[in-house]
């Protein structure tokens, strides 16, 4: 079996997802000696079968709602068992974007390693945080992982899903960490081999549209400082405000995207009807086919 990319997605980045296996290909030179399959939200049913019922998520009861933004991420754990726990895969998250080459990491040492991921110490208030956005797995050291079934436990309330995401289940000791480059987040420079679109709100083909994701909580003082808005606002007597996503601070980042996603379409990865389709649905920004005609073409 040839070392296997995933990508795991739903309906509202699909788009993402396709763009995202494009540039793996695109930008390896060993992409026969590599397979890349998209992991969609839709074709497991077991999400489905909890929509509407509460789970358990950072120690607070919270309701599943197949709907979210990232309603997909549970499938991260899902490639040992689609791979036989058998050789070498990569999962990424739609919104992870090849500059380097993608081989480079599938054949990494590991160090005996059963999987390998980032670390982001203190991000969201973590001490312990680790991106499970990009792992590089050794399936066969992970025949504990069964995604459904540790996906029920979360609505058993014996499995919280801030814990399973982060890792803080997995035992330390067989956990490796990546160079940064790898999930460079919101970062493109000279060393990045991954460009992670991580920040939600500024994610590049998403711009301008209504805002359609949960904003989760980060700790108590973000939780105090939404409280403070709220009362201010009921007290002024202000209208909530749809709030809409905004511009990519780095314009290069942008540029990059549609430079793929003009590539996609010049090569029948994506047909112009999917993309106006996806525009009609506010998955893809209303002026995608202007930007992609009038970004420069990426280099070779």
């Amino acid at each position: 079996m040839k070392p296997t990319v995933f990508i795991h997605t739903n309906h509202k980045q699909y788009i993402g997802a396709l763009v995202s296996a494009y540039s793996l290909r695109r930008n390896s030179r060993y992409a026969d000696l590599f397979d890349i399959r998209i992991l969609q939200h839709r074709d497991y049913p077991f999400f489905q079968a909890r929509e509407g019922q509460r789970f358990l998520r950072n120690g607070s009861s919270r309701v599943w709602r197949n709907d979210d933004l990232q309603s997909f991420t549970p499938l991260r754990f899902m490639p040992p068992e689609l791979m036989g726990y058998q050789g070498r895969a990569v999962v990424i998250d739609p919104d992870v974007f090849s500059v380097g080459d993608i081989y480079e990491l599938l054949t990494l040492d590991m160090q005996g390693k059963a999987l390998m991921c980032v670390a982001r110490f203190g991000h969201n208030d973590r001490p312990d945080y680790l991106a499970s956005s990009v792992m590089l797995l050794d399936c066969e050291k992970l025949t504990d992982w069964h995604c459904e079934a540790q996906f029920n436990e979360l609505f058993a309330f014996t499995r919280d899903y801030i814990s399973w995401i982060y890792l803080g289940l997995e035992p330390r000791e067989r956990i490796g960490f990546l160079d940064p480059v790898w999930n460079h987040f919101d970062i493109l420079n000279e060393h990045t081999k991954l460009l992670h679109n991580t920040k939600r709100q500024t994610q590049p083909w998403k711009t301008g549209l209504p805002q359609d994701y949960t904003v989760r909580e980060k700790g108590w003082r973000s939780r105090a400082k939404k409280a403070v808005k709220l009362v201010k606002g009921m007290l002024l007597g202000k209208d909530r405000v749809q709030k809409r996503y905004t511009p990519h601070p780095d314009p290069r980042q942008e540029a990059f995207f549609f430079g793929l996603l003009r590539e996609c379409l010049e090569q029948g990865i994506v047909t112009e009807a999917l993309l106006q389709e996806e525009m009609g649905k506010n998955h893809l920004r209303h002026d995608a086919l202007t930007l992609m005609r009038q970004v420069p073409p990426l280099a070779a």
